[in-house]
């Protein structure tokens, strides 16, 4: 996979012999040379993103710049490719040759990573900030969950920010003008969410706002005195500043930018349409296989499935699918009673797991995970679970966000195979780890968007609860069936809205016509996909890869092979391309063998 260090060529003549020590020390010190410019490069690379993009620094725990928001203007988007550009021309210029692995492929990833941010920046992402899925309007938010809070500077800090609200949805209500002038606009209905998300963030009583959440519970650090100086200067911030700039979006977005929408919900309408979606299923795929091609092997996937569902469907006495799911989507006894019942749910599955996991790893994260309602002012239009991830110095535990929006309307069937994908052995347990290899560099454990390892590996957990002896009822069993089917028909109705020209509606009937999924969760899901496009395929694709890969070395290794050396395997190097994480697997059955 790699080359060998480089060799030295010596004269023939017999007097050179007498030289080659000395020569051999030239070329140490050259490759050493060689060595610390990228470590150089990449701890210079690193600083620059977190000084450019202070929301990640306190995220992952470097809290320099927690009085900072980004700065969004267009000057500071043009500096920043310029310096992608710069940067991939120092990382292009390092010679590796004679590296260790891990360098290597430090030097490989991140000339990766720069390579497609440059390519990305011709479709002008930026210009489209706004979405009901993840649109800048929710990302701040929900600052105050990723923000310590320990001290009176953690809170003068975070008031800063505040303040620089106003600033940065004007930027990207900037950005949005400029997209209506390039017709780089997202589907109108999904717009008018937009409006409504940020409206309610605007409304909210003082005591109810998102932005006042750190005021509800002061840590003993912080005096009686400073509470109340403090609280009054945040609220004065919320009141006068955060409140107002949200009212300000909500009404441009409602009036000026939402009536323009795009009415075609695939992505291929846009501009560059279809070398958009290309680019966005080689980027969540890590692979080159065509949208087509992922099509065919989801109605392939989605035939296949309902074949080990109709076993459980016939031991429920039932003679097809169709009657099954109509029967699951009637029956009170498999839909949630109250928002309280699911979030006890998904912890008495994060409980049970974590007892399983010395069966199935050697190592095993050290960060906690709890289990939390999602905020409210995104779960109307949120997925049923999902995990935001822990500081990696353990001062922020991992998250299960549990959707407690119209529970009566929510089917329990999946809920615990999505336990385990959100929590352990899922994301938790990956992300947590992947936070304390130190011996990587920063921008692998934390900054790399590589949802193919990533939801490939949460999606490939779901089956290991069946491992161990879970999905004992066999309704959550189907459920976990459900999510094998949710991940199949993802790769049929992404493909199919953003390549084939798919209405919403098309999207709809194909979830009824394969899945028992309520309304709720299927209008969010399609909602998402028409959102993000190409991030859906990336489930089932990083799976499949994980299960092949898993297959192959047992049969190559036979006896020898072992669960937990394969898991700790995938995972001991963080998150990696498919290709890459490929021959990563087969370096490491050849060392078994």
């Amino acid at each position: 996979m790699f080359s060998e260090a480089a060799i030295l060529r010596t004269s023939f003549l017999a007097g050179w012999i007498l030289l080659i020590p000395m020569l051999t020390h030239a070329a140490d010190q050259t490759l050493e040379a060689r060595r610390a410019e990228l470590n150089r490069q990449l701890a210079d690379e690193w600083e620059y993103t977190l000084r450019m993009q202070p929301e990640l620094a306190t995220h992952v725990g470097d809290n320099r710049y927690n009085d900072r928001l980004s700065d969004l203007s267009d000057k500071a988007i043009a500096e920043d490719l310029e310096h992608e550009r710069r940067a991939l021309r120092g990382f292009e210029a390092i010679d590796t040759t004679g590296f260790p692995e891990q360098e290597k492929l430090n030097q490989a990833l991140m000339v990766r990573s720069l390579r497609e941010g440059i390519e990305a920046a011709k479709f002008k992402n930026w210009e489209m900030p706004a979405t009901q899925f993840g649109g800048i309007h929710l990302g701040y938010a929900s600052l105050p969950f990723d923000t310590p809070f320990r001290d009176v500077k953690d809170y003068e800090n975070y008031r800063a920010r505040l303040l620089q609200i106003p600033r940065v949805l004007e930027q990207a209500t900037g950005h949005m003008r400029d997209g209506l002038r390039d017709h780089l606009m997202p589907p109108k209905y999904l717009l008018e969410k937009v409006s409504v998300q940020a409206q309610e963030v605007a409304d909210s009583a003082l005591d109810e706002s998102p932005f006042t959440n750190p005021l509800r519970k002061f840590p003993n650090s912080v005096s009686e005195a400073d509470r109340k100086r403090l609280s009054e200067a945040i609220q004065g911030a919320v009141k006068d500043q955060v409140a107002p700039a949200y009212a300000k979006f909500a009404k441009f977005v409602r009036d000026d930018y939402a009536p323009h929408g795009r009415l075609d919900p695939g992505v291929w309408a846009l501009p560059d349409g279809e070398a958009r979606y290309r680019f966005a299923v080689r980027h969540q795929t890590t692979t080159d296989v065509t949208a087509d091609q992922i099509h065919e092997l989801g109605l392939k996937s989605v035939a296949e499935i309902e074949v080990e569902m109709m076993k459980i469907a016939r031991a429920q006495g039932f003679s097809d699918l169709k009657s099954f799911n109509a029967h699951l989507k009637q029956d009170p006894n498999v839909h949630a009673k109250s928002g309280k019942q699911l979030l006890e749910l998904y912890t008495k599955y994060r409980d049970q797991m974590y007892e399983k996991l010395p069966e199935l790893f050697g190592r095993l994260p050290k960060n906690k995970l709890a289990v939390v309602p999602m905020e409210s002012f995104r779960s109307a239009d949120g997925v049923p679970a999902d995990y935001s991830d822990g500081a990696g110095d353990g001062s922020r535990p991992g998250r299960i966000n549990v959707n407690e929006y119209a529970p009566e309307k929510r089917l329990l069937l999946n809920v615990e195979a999505i336990a385990y994908h959100e929590g352990v052995p899922g994301h938790h347990l990956q992300f947590s780890i992947t936070q304390e290899l130190t011996s990587l560099p920063p921008f692998r454990r934390y900054n790399l968007d590589l949802n193919a390892f990533t939801e490939g590996w949460a999606f490939y957990s779901e089956r290991l609860g069946k491992e161990v002896g879970f999905y004992q009822d066999p309704t959550s069993d189907y459920g976990r069936l459900q999510n094998e089917m949710w991940r199949a028909v993802r790769w049929v109705v992404d493909t199919g809205v953003h390549s084939k020209h798919w209405s919403r509606q098309q999207m709809v009937d194909f979830f009824h016509e394969h899945t028992a999924m309520d309304d709720q969760n299927i209008e969010t899901e399609v909602h998402r996909y028409i959102a993000w496009p190409g991030q859906a395929l990336s489930y089932k694709m990083g799976q499949r890869k994980i299960l092949e890969l898993r297959e192959r070395a047992q049969t190559k290794l036979g006896k020898k092979f072992d669960i937990r050396g394969f898991h700790d395997a995938v995972l001991d190097q963080g998150p990696l391309p498919l290709d890459v994480l490929e021959e990563k697997i087969s370096a490491w059955i050849g060392a078994q063998k």
